[in-house]
């Protein structure tokens, strides 16, 4: 139950790397749950080497702040405890694209397709707050449970200080690893020219990726087929499912429409014809007249 700053209270780990442990924990001042990330140098490290480290965290953290979207999780606060920076964040219920994938084998291309958007968007807007996202991996996107996709780890502090910071090419690059990773065929797959188009070094080509993957994900066009009647691509069983639906729908919709004017003549050609009706009506009439006289008789 150890208390930073005097007001974030350390509950539990909820996961531990070679960058640190995040824990949830406590703001006792607003009275809610966040995410603290602890960093700490790998071990050995020297100690000059470690101060430039956590300078950089903190620096890069600091930047995080500025960063707004729903793909990327919300930097409160941070401060600097026992030397170290200490990262206070939203705290994102749900389980890591890794774990995900553990557990339930590759996603459905239309699902891989929308991780895959809401990764790119945490990213250009990192990049945009001047803090360039690096080492994208599976365990550092989270499937929210309220069905967000959220990058985390935006303040990691593991570039060289002179590096040059990565472009959108480089964005680009790792998230069609990313991508290639999630889908079943990363070759051959309809997803397949989409990751190969993310990272090629044509900008023209890159940005038709990008185009197609949206598509995918249903905004329009699924690559290397047509589009559904309502616009939504679908892969593996669903497709199949879809066209059955599509194929029974038929029979009553768009193709019955055109059959079913002759169902209609060919129903009137089995009714009765005009003279039967008229001979109908006269027997009738008959019928009424005869009760009639046969009434008036008895009288």
């Amino acid at each position: 139950m150890t208390l930073i700053a005097g007001r974030y209270r350390l509950l539990d780990a909820l996961a531990e790397g070679a960058a640190g442990i995040v824990w949830r924990a406590r703001d006792e001042t607003l009275g809610r749950e966040v995410a603290v990330k602890e960093v700490h140098a790998p071990p050995g490290t020297p100690e000059a080497e470690e101060r430039l480290l956590y300078a950089r965290v903190e620096r890069e953290a600091r930047a995080a702040e500025a960063i707004r979207g729903p793909g990327v999780a919300e930097v409160y606060d941070v401060v600097v405890e026992r030397g170290r920076p200490w990262i206070v964040m939203e705290l994102v219920r749900g389980l890591t694209l890794a774990e995900t994938l553990e557990a339930d084998g590759p996603l459905p291309d239309r699902e891989a397709a929308r991780v895959a958007l809401g990764v790119l968007a945490a990213l250009t807007a990192a990049r945009e707050a001047g803090v360039p996202y690096r080492g994208l991996a599976p365990d550092r996107v989270l499937l929210a449970n309220d069905g967000r996709v959220v990058v985390t780890g935006v303040a990691t502090g593991t570039s060289a200080p002179a590096a040059p910071p990565p472009g959108a090419e480089e964005d680009l690059r790792s998230l069609g690893a990313l991508l290639g990773g999630m889908v079943a065929d990363p070759r051959s797959g309809p997803l397949a020219p989409v990751a190969a188009g993310l990272a090629d070094r044509d900008a023209g080509v890159r940005a038709g990726a990008v185009r197609e993957l949206e598509r995918a994900a249903g905004a329009g066009e699924r690559p290397g087929g047509s589009a559904p009647a309502d616009g939504a691509p679908v892969s593996g069983p669903e497709r199949r499912e879809h066209a059955e639906h599509r194929e029974h729908d038929g029979a009553a919709g768009w193709r019955g429409g055109r059959a079913e004017e002759p169902a209609r003549t060919g129903a009137r050609r089995r009714g009765p014809g005009r003279g039967v009706v008229l001979v109908a009506g006269i027997a009738g009439v008959l019928v009424i007249v005869a009760a009639l006289v046969w009434q008036a008789v008895r009288g």
